[in-house]
């Protein structure tokens, strides 16, 4: 599916597959992985295991290992032969699962861009990232460019939320913030992006004299310049 989307005052046509959060409960329980064993101690690179992702233009695509991928490592001889290295199950014969996708994006497109890490440190050194920042910026003195928004994957086994690209991440080059048109560039239909703090009280009752509420949390979805008058 395509998409128009503006970028720095320019026009661009994506397609776009997903970024949709994973974890332990979103892959076979049936097998058992770690990231930072295989980064580590096995001394293997993001595009060993994940080596669609640089054709990988459809929201549709599955970019997680495929069997074939664990096998070029996994042949007998080099991680052994035992089933139950890899399966709590050998019987079940079950493969990774691919995760719901609530968000699109252009794995090809991106990594033809090069590495967005010192882009990402640079945003925060200048104070104009828009999102949280202290547990990110140690992980952008790299070169490898899957790492730059997959972040600390070297540390945990299974990924999860905090591995993926936050939000903040791509609003340093999509910057043009024009809630609710240019979320759904993004985010499908039925994504859960409203905060919780989101319920009806609050849609009624925000713009009261008196309503408290943390202007630096919006920017997020609202940007740096939003006024009341841009909603109401």
């Amino acid at each position: 599916m395509a998409h128009l989307l503006r970028l720095n005052g320019l026009f661009i046509i994506l397609a776009f597959p997903s970024l949709a959060a994973q974890d332990s409960t979103s892959r076979s329980a049936n097998l058992k992985f770690s990231h930072r064993l295989h980064l580590l101690e096995a001394g293997a690179t993001c595009l060993n295991c994940h080596n669609l992702v640089t054709s990988s233009i459809s929201e549709e695509d599955n970019n997680l290992p495929s069997e074939e991928a664990c096998l070029s490592c996994h042949d007998g001889e080099k991680a052994g032969n035992e089933c139950t290295l890899c399966h709590a199950d050998p019987q079940k014969g079950q493969t990774f699962e691919s995760p719901q996708r609530l968000v699109h994006f252009n794995h090809e497109f991106h990594l033809l861009l090069g590495n967005f890490a010192p882009l990402l440190a640079s945003a925060i050194d200048s104070g104009s990232y828009l999102g949280t920042f202290e547990n990110i910026r140690s992980y952008l003195n790299t070169d490898n460019a899957c790492e730059a928004c997959h972040r600390a994957l070297h540390e945990v086994d299974f990924s999860g939320p905090a591995n993926l690209p936050q939000m903040a991440d791509c609003l340093v080059c999509h910057n043009q913030i024009d809630p609710p048109f240019s979320c759904k560039l993004c985010h499908l239909p039925g994504s859960p992006i409203l905060p919780a703090t989101h319920n009806n009280n609050y849609i009624d009752l925000h713009s009261s004299v008196g309503f408290e509420f943390d202007r630096e949390s919006c920017t997020i979805c609202h940007g740096t310049n939003f006024t009341c008058m841009g909603c109401h």
